[in-house]
């Protein structure tokens, strides 16, 4: 089932010197994006700092204006019913109050009229996936940056963790950059959780930076630059050394990973 569906989808965003020097008051932070998700389907999007990822999983999740069209198949009429469907893991998560981390990741159930006792289930259960249950009892301010985003990432499955919540049965995860502050093994962990947990019909829509990791645990993949879409497709079709070259400026060789099969970048 196609879930995500994305049609010259730009953003634009107001720029004063712009404007006086060239008459022009505004300027794209995405420009035309277009691509498919279907539902158990992951989505990487890599380019460099700058090119609009961050400023498209916005689009995507309601939070900025846009023109084009950005269709998601079954989306609720009502916000607390879409919260049902549609879970966000930003960039930088503030929290500076000291909640114990089985209270964080409960806040995703706020939107849920699931009880009491199921929603303790779906807070253990995303705990679980996560391999942090042992930091239940532990006030989130008092965790390392890695455990703080890893409760994050719990919360937001737990937000969409049972398709019989959500309106239609749509659900989409949004996550900008969730490996940040890992190491080489939890980022494995967390990418083979976020793909099991794809695999039970949830569209995913990841930004991430490495490139052999997206390779790794990605169906496809959209590579901007300069806010524009320079590839779109399957990863062997998008991780290429012209590709990798013209979007961070350095000459690469694309190897296959001897387990996976799928391309890694060496740089040379």
């Amino acid at each position: 089932m196609n879930v995500v569906r994305v049609k010259q989808l730009s953003v634009e965003k107001p720029d004063q010197t712009k404007r006086s020097l060239a008459g022009d008051p505004k300027h794209m932070l995405v420009d035309r994006i277009n691509f498919d998700l279907n539902a158990g389907e992951i989505l990487a999007i890599i380019g460099p700092n700058g090119a609009g990822k961050s400023t498209l999983i916005k689009a995507l999740a309601g939070d900025i204006q846009h023109t084009g069209e950005a269709i998601i198949t079954g989306l609720a009429a009502t916000s607390i019913q879409r919260a049902r469907q549609i879970a966000v893991l930003p960039q930088l998560s503030l929290l500076n109050f000291p909640y114990r981390v089985s209270e964080v990741v409960n806040l995703a159930r706020i939107p849920h009229r699931s009880g009491w006792a199921w929603d303790q289930q779906v807070v253990d259960q995303a705990l679980s996936l996560m391999d942090i249950k042992f930091l239940k009892d532990r006030f989130y301010t008092e965790l390392s940056g890695g455990e703080k985003q890893r409760v994050q990432l719990a919360r937001a499955l737990a937000q969409i963790w049972d398709v019989g919540d959500a309106a239609n049965g749509t659900r989409l995860l949004l996550l900008d950059e969730p490996t940040t502050a890992l190491d080489l093994g939890h980022q494995r962990d967390l990418m083979l959780a976020v793909q099991k947990f794809a695999k039970q019909g949830v569209a995913v829509v990841m930004v991430l930076h490495d490139i052999n990791l997206a390779a790794r645990y990605a169906d496809t993949m959209l590579a901007l630059l300069c806010s524009e879409q320079i590839a779109y497709g399957p990863v062997e079709q998008v991780v290429t050394a012209d590709n990798i070259s013209r979007l961070f400026g350095i000459q690469a060789e694309i190897v296959r990973h001897p387990r996976s099969g799928t391309p890694v970048v060496i740089g040379v």
